[in-house]
């Protein structure tokens, strides 16, 4: 069946970010004495908005944890955030082939990050206004539904006759919550069989290697 729109995430699936998020945000954490690898930083935060993943900090460190720990993250990782960061490699062609179908991206991101991107990019135009944040588009982020339920119908399609891309198993689950397609792509510098899996196990109907394969597999043709 083929999809009457398709949602994109954004690190990991637009931007080949999700390495460069993860080792700012260990440095950040370890430097406020609360150490933190890039992998297990990988591990624990990936996918997830900035509330959870704060959420998630103080459940593990407690009384340790600054209390101006967001301002902190948020200071460390901003600068850095402005530098140059490649797409994931075949981001261009795919967008190409399906320039025929509405398309938005849903991101625990904030907006002015993927904006700022996307012009880097040159691929502002293939997304128009339909740039939804999890941070300011809805209350609950990822993994619960609710960013792709409002991506979807503000580009006016069922959520059941969406795609939806994904390189997190919590944005997975999220998009399946929200009743669309959606399929896990491995193709950033951050994927890993242990990646691969886990997008498996939260019951995506394909994980794929390359846009390339995806593209072949939803049959988009030029």
């Amino acid at each position: 069946m083929s999809p009457d729109a398709i949602i994109f995430d954004f690190d990991g699936v637009i931007a080949d970010s999700e390495m460069v998020s993860c080792a700012l945000f260990s440095r950040a954490l370890t430097g406020m004495g609360l150490p933190t690898s890039p992998e297990e930083a990988h591990e624990r935060y990936l996918g997830r908005n900035r509330a959870d993943s704060l959420a998630s900090i103080h459940a593990q460190w407690g009384a340790l944890v600054p209390a101006d720990i967001a301002e902190r993250i948020e200071a460390e990782t901003h600068v850095h955030f402005l530098a140059p960061i490649p797409p994931v490699a075949g981001l261009d062609a795919f967008l190409a082939r399906s320039a025929h179908l509405p398309r938005g991206i849903a991101s625990s991101n904030a907006s002015a990050f993927i904006r700022h991107h996307l012009d880097a990019f040159a691929l502002a135009h293939h997304f128009g206004d339909h740039i939804y944040s999890g941070r300011e588009h809805v209350t609950r982020g990822k993994p619960f539904p609710d960013l792709y339920l409002h991506a979807a119908a503000a580009l006016g399609v069922a959520p059941a006759r969406c795609v939806v891309i994904e390189d997190s198993p919590i944005g997975a689950r999220a998009a399946l919550a929200a009743g669309a397609r959606v399929f896990g792509l491995a193709a950033g510098s951050h994927a890993r069989p242990s990646l691969t899996a886990a997008l498996r196990a939260e019951g995506v109907e394909g994980v794929f290697d390359s846009y390339a394969e995806l593209s072949a597999h939803l049959r988009l043709h030029q």
